[in-house]
């Protein structure tokens, strides 16, 4: 049976990928806690967070639980120079 969201709601999720050291990706949710997933290129790593993202939302849905929504947020990269630091 498939579970769907009432009234065809657009839901969206900020994702972040990292590369791991030893190659690969590491991908994760920060608004759904503990989703994280791996791939080892950006194309599986994106087809596998979609797929994460699915399967806990539908989780959500089959436990009547709230399906948490992004908040308006400001997210900022701050840059540095190496002047920037002291050094010991």
């Amino acid at each position: 049976m498939k579970i769907k969201a009432k009234d065809n709601k657009i839901y969206s999720f900020r994702t972040i990928i990292e590369p791991e050291e030893n190659g690969g990706y590491h991908g994760f949710v920060p608004l759904l806690h503990g989703l994280h997933t791996q791939g080892d290129t950006l194309k599986e790593i994106k087809i596998n967070l979609r797929d994460a993202i699915k399967c806990h939302v539908e989780g959500l849905l089959s436990d009547s639980e709230e399906i948490p929504q992004e908040q308006a947020k400001m997210e900022v990269i701050e840059s540095f120079s190496s002047n920037d630091f002291a050094f010991v």
